[in-house]
């Protein structure tokens, strides 16, 4: 006679069966937070230009900035809660909170408004790529994250791509960008809550801590030993280092992401180059973008995260510096925009590989998010120190040196980090 399956096993089972459902969500989460995030940049010409519900250029500013300020704070914010409530329900609330305040902003009638939901949605935005990464880092049966994250991450871009095409036809219409956005959102939640399952690492990380304890001095050594549960956990014995160097490199790598994707079609066309020839160079360093997150994935399961994410700074600073050098010929000109592409932003999405591999489970969406949150510094931080060069009329080639200068600095800050710590720290 058989004996029935448990709850449990089935849902061991269940989880053991369908392992391609939660990549392809947490892809298509990643890839709703890049149509969200973008769209603002995309509706903001057309704002401008017919004074939307009061839209100035200081108003257009605000609401940038505090875009930005929300994701980063739900950036922090969201990795405690990860840890201890778990990642489906996180991932799940992210993606229906941002996508209501996207709706609601469409329907903003001011500017107040618009801001306040904008700020709100950027909060569940800035959580909800730290839950899917911490989230695939755990599903990848295999035990190595470069490529999980790598390719995970390569929804941000599909998400921009998207928005960017659509705005080309329906910009004048802002308001359905927005609501475009938000029902997308909507549809998915259904999605994520039917076949989305608990991350099963944290389910068992979540069962050994609440396993009761008995009174043996090996049992004393283990409870010494465990790995400590969030901001705690980032700061015990030598993954302070760790925790201190992918900050500074998370903060160099969206430093050099937003800074390029700002202010590039500004820096080409004040070097002498054609404004539509500017604008080409933006989709070029896109699309190595993501070439160069399909290579570094594959790259770093194959020779080790932090190798390949040294090697990925370096080669970004030297192709940011070959870009200040005057090119008569536009397609040796895109050819190293799109080499360029391909180091820069896939440098950034490395850390967060290591920063998956690296953590216990206890500590590891509070790492992801406190790497996502003080990147996002960087990301404020970048286009205002290449818009002042900009106003200065220095940008070109200033900007470029300077940005070869930071890749140089996120290589340092990794240089720093141990290559491996154990779960206690050790």
């Amino acid at each position: 006679m058989s004996t029935p399956a448990s709850p449990a096993g089935a849902a061991t089972t269940a989880r053991a069966t369908d392992t391609r459902w939660p990549a392809i969500l947490c892809w298509l989460a990643v890839a709703l937070e890049g149509f969200d995030l973008v769209v603002l940049g995309a509706v903001i010409p057309e704002l401008l230009a017919t004074n939307a519900i009061g839209f100035t250029a200081e108003a257009a500013t605000l609401v940038a900035t505090l875009s930005l300020v929300g994701v980063g704070l739900g950036a922090a914010a969201v990795g405690p809660i990860a840890d201890r409530v778990g990642r489906r329900y996180t991932i799940i609330v992210c993606v229906l909170v941002f996508s209501i305040f996207t709706i609601l902003v469409a329907f903003s009638p001011n500017v107040a408004l618009f801001t306040t939901f904008r700020f709100i949605a950027g909060l569940a935005l800035g959580a909800v790529m730290p839950g899917c990464l911490a989230y695939i880092s755990e599903h990848n049966k295999s035990g190595k994250t470069g490529k999980a994250t790598t390719l995970t991450m390569t929804g941000y871009h599909a998400g921009a791509v998207a928005i960017s095409l659509l705005a080309v036809f329906y910009s004048h219409n802002w308001h359905l960008l927005f609501i475009a956005g938000g029902v997308a959102g909507l549809v998915l939640v259904p999605l994520l809550w039917w076949k989305l399952p608990e991350s099963q690492e944290f389910v068992d990380a979540q069962a050994a801590k609440s396993r009761p304890a008995e009174a043996t001095a090996a049992t004393a050594d283990a409870t010494v030993l465990a790995p400590k549960t969030g901001m705690a956990g980032l700061f015990v014995g030598r993954f302070k280092l760790v925790t201190i160097g992918v900050w500074a490199a998370s903060f160099m790598g969206l430093l050099l992401v937003y800074g390029l994707n700002t202010w590039l079609p500004k820096i080409m066309a004040d070097a002498g180059y054609e404004v539509s020839d500017s604008l080409v160079m933006l989709l070029v360093l896109n699309l190595g973008a993501v070439v160069g997150l399909v290579m570094a994935g594959w790259l770093a399961d194959k020779h080790g995260t932090k190798p390949i994410v040294l090697m990925w700074f370096i080669l970004a600073a030297v192709f940011l510096a070959v870009l200040s050098i005057p090119m008569t010929s536009q397609i040796l000109l895109n050819i190293a925009v799109f080499i360029t592409g391909v180091f820069v932003f896939s440098a950034q999405v490395l850390v967060y590989a290591f920063v998956s591999a690296i953590y216990p489970p206890t500590a590891r969406g509070t790492a992801l998010g406190m790497a996502s949150a003080v990147g996002r510094l960087g990301a404020i931080v970048g286009p205002f120190i290449t818009g002042t060069l900009v106003t200065a009329g220095i940008a070109y080639p200033w900007g470029f040196y300077l940005f070869a200068v930071v890749a140089v600095l996120g290589f340092v800050a990794m240089v720093i980090v141990p290559k491996a710590v154990d779960p206690a720290g050790r």
